[in-house]
């Protein structure tokens, strides 16, 4: 543990250089970026210093003699450690995280870029794997003994299994074995490779019962589904919203783990997560159970503290189909970056976008943006010059965005339990009527932005920041500016009806502000959590076998028996081949024998309760 620490806090000067250097070798080559960056940063700091230049030629050599006496020390720990067979030590994985963290400086500006930027040269919806185990994210908070514990014995006795990148497979999930899903790559087109997942015949079968089950309206079934399957995507999702409304959040979060793993699994050689340019359509049934599974794992990450890996799943939606973005998730992608105090990839992601994706009219980019520089501004290790530049961006933006949409002040003030002035309050720009006159699809985005980011207004210097911009858009309204006017006519103009994914967002984020506000031709049909309103144009690849039973060609004293007894079938099974004539007789006797079975059954199970005796008419008197 000294050693440990005297690492993460290298006093200055050659211990630093050599704290650097040597870390970047013992992440051999993982990552190419971060060791790019190693590199560079080692080399600034031996401008000074020509003699550096020197010991850093040799540096594979002469790193551990010159090193300090605890990192020798350490090092020959690990060896003696990985010769004995165990795994990589996780300290080791916190190091290289934490020297990443100090090259990287997330969150912060970059001299390189423009208006508060890093010139970062990797595509915009990267995605790291270290990022997506939210272990690495707890242990930066908390340091890894707190969170892996005692967990390392018991690891060494563990199965040999599966090793992903998306979730950790447990001891006391059931044995994997192939469930019937398979992955294809379709075609590659411009340096983009399109894939689908593929159900085999006995998973379609599966999948069959499955409905059945669901139909039946009945959790136990789907619980005696998952028992012969264990591993059935819709079923682990279905059952996992069941234990989320029964609050059992531990296990409806362990089922969705374990969708995820059976997905994985089923990965095609060359899909890669972390490229970017992996494609999967919505459209295709069999590809939806993988959209919805990342996005309730991220909400549940979310909620159990770790927004960065979050953040991580979020960009791994957004990257298998930006172009329509099935989910919606850029209306939460704000969110997490600002939770995560990612404030840089937000505003890379409005200033790349802006121009063909038009974010300033969406509420939350409108709004979350200038929060972004303003938090960007109050970072005091940064140059004058960029936090003025970010100062003013974030004027110029949260100005703009309170001219177009007037009605999230006042519910968000509301929200933070903040009293406006007697000016902002009783101005009718912001007031009631500004909400009322929005239109439904309108309302629905400013209420989930409302009811999902107020937390983080609620902070006195953000409000202090916020006051004299309501002020100066008030002045640019009684000054009849035509940027008003402008705005109104957009608000008219747009926001007639939300597109279905909107709506599939709102329903799969459960914000009680934004699903009131969903239209009637939404709530009245039914939502199921393995695939909430599907859509329109979906590529079907194979369909559902039609049911043997025809109850429109039954007789009224069937139907009769048939909603007394739901397992009566007068006519039984449907014959083929047209013999129904010759053993017309043969299906009558059957048709009675089975009316008769069924009788039987039901007046078995009626018991009659015997009335109460009357041994004591007067009572014992304890009625009042």
């Amino acid at each position: 543990i000294p050693a440990e620490e005297s690492e993460d806090e290298p006093p200055a000067g050659e211990d630093r250089v050599d704290t650097r250097l040597s870390e970047q070798d013992t992440a051999g080559g993982n990552k190419e970026g971060n060791r790019g960056r190693s590199k560079e940063g080692a080399v600034t700091e031996d401008t000074d210093d020509g003699q550096r230049e020197g010991d850093e030629a040799e540096q594979p050599d002469q790193t551990p003699a010159s090193s300090n006496k605890p990192r020798k020390k350490k090092k020959k720990r690990k060896t003696k450690k990985t010769s004995a067979g165990d795994a990589v030590e996780d300290n080791d994985l916190e190091d290289i995280d934490s020297l990443l963290e100090r090259l990287e400086d997330p969150g912060g500006l970059s001299p390189q870029g423009q208006g508060g930027l890093i010139a970062d040269s990797r595509p915009l919806l990267y995605v790291e794997h270290r990022n997506l185990n939210p272990e690495n994210e707890l242990k930066r908070y908390f340091g890894a003994r707190a969170v892996l514990g005692d967990q390392r014995p018991r690891q060494r006795q563990r199965q040999y299994v599966r090793s992903t990148w998306l979730t950790a497979p447990k001891n006391t999930w059931p044995r994997y074995s192939k469930t019937g899903i398979a992955m294809r790559l379709l075609d590659t087109r411009r340096g983009v490779q399109h894939f689908t997942f593929e159900h085999h015949r006995e998973y379609q079968q599966v999948q069959f019962k499955f409905l059945d089950a669901v139909e039946s309206m009945d959790p136990n079934n789907i619980v005696l589904l998952l028992q012969m399957n264990p591993y059935h995507v819709d079923s682990l999702l279905q059952l996992s919203d069941v234990c989320r409304m029964q609050e059992d959040q531990e296990m409806a979060r362990d089922l969705i783990e374990r969708a995820l793993y059976s997905l994985e699994c089923a990965f095609h050689p060359v899909f890669s997560l972390t490229s970017g340019t992996c494609r999967l359509d919505y459209r295709r049934p069999e590809n939806r159970a993988f959209f919805l599974a990342l996005f309730k794992h991220l909400m549940f990450l979310e909620k159990r503290g770790c927004p960065r890996t979050a953040l991580e799943f979020c960009k791994l939606i957004l990257s298998l189909d930006p172009e329509n973005d099935p989910l919606c998730v850029l209306l939460l992608i704000d969110f997490l970056s600002l939770r995560a105090r990612e404030y840089t990839f937000l505003t890379r992601v409005f200033q790349e976008w802006e121009s063909h994706r038009n974010l300033s009219q969406l509420p939350n980019f409108a709004f979350s943006v200038p929060l972004a520089y303003f938090f960007l501004s109050q970072q005091e290790e940064r140059p004058e010059l960029e936090r003025s530049q970010a100062r003013e961006r974030a004027a110029r933006l949260i100005q703009l965005a309170l001219v177009m949409f007037p009605s999230v002040l006042m519910p968000l003030l509301d929200h933070c339990s903040v009293q406006p002035d007697a000016r902002v309050g009783s101005h009718p720009f912001f007031g009631l009527n500004a909400q009322i006159s929005q239109s439904p699809a309108l309302n629905q985005l400013t209420s989930l932005y409302v009811g999902r980011t107020h937390t983080l207004w609620k902070d006195p210097a953000v409000m202090a920041w916020l006051e004299p911009h309501a002020h100066e858009v008030l002045r640019m309204v009684e000054a009849q500016d035509p940027l008003v006017q402008e705005a109104e006519n957009k608000r008219k103009i747009r926001y007639q009806s939300a597109p279905r994914n909107i709506y599939r967002h709102v329903i799969l984020s459960e914000m009680k502000e934004a699903t009131a506000a969903l239209p009637l031709e939404v709530t009245s049909q039914p939502v199921m959590g393995f695939d909430p309103l599907p859509p329109l144009d979906s590529i079907v690849s194979y369909t559902r076998p039609e049911r043997t039973s025809h109850p429109s060609n039954e007789s009224t004293l069937s139907l009769f028996f048939r909603s007394l007894l739901p397992n009566f079938n007068l006519q039984g099974d449907i014959r083929h081949d047209g013999d129904e004539e010759a053993g017309a007789g043969q299906d009558l006797n059957q048709g009675v024998n089975r009316l008769m079975a069924a009788m039987r059954d039901m007046l078995a199970n009626i018991q009659f309760q015997e009335p109460p005796r009357d041994d004591n008419p007067e009572g014992d008197g304890d009625w009042d």
